[in-house]
């Protein structure tokens, strides 16, 4: 995990360091992939969602954040093969500081522990943002 950090700490280091007048100040855009299969089970309910949405994520970005339906597929690295699934898209756009990344990978290992999930995915964009 500390490798991970370190690389994303790296891609924050560079980009968006200023934004143009209205634009708002630079932020770190956050997308994370929720897969809904659950090992050895059913795929995630409403109810379960809605239970770490209310207990995690908001606990975790109590200012907003966006939240979609999606379809997704990721490759099995044990086995292989390509599992398809329902997914929850989090969109949150944050300040860039360390603060910001140490709230979204506490949701993500949240999520891995309580779901028995090999992986949250995540991507990182360097954006302006007003809110």
């Amino acid at each position: 995990m500390g490798g991970l950090i370190a690389i994303l700490n790296a891609c924050v280091g560079s980009g968006v360091q200023s934004c143009a007048p209205g634009f708002g100040p630079p932020v770190l855009v956050f997308t994370l992939f929720f897969g809904k299969a659950i090992p050895a089970r059913g795929d995630l309910t409403d109810k379960e969602w809605l239970r770490f949405l209310d207990d995690t994520i908001t606990a975790n970005l109590p200012n907003g954040y966006t939240v979609m339906d999606a379809g997704g597929a990721w490759m099995n690295p044990v086995t292989h093969k390509t599992i398809k699934e329902a997914t929850k898209v989090l969109l949150v756009a944050l300040p860039n500081t360390p603060g910001s990344l140490a709230s979204v990978n506490r949701i993500r290992t949240q999520y891995q522990i309580k779901f028995r999930q090999q992986l949250v995915g995540m991507t990182v964009e360097h954006a302006c943002g007003a809110f």
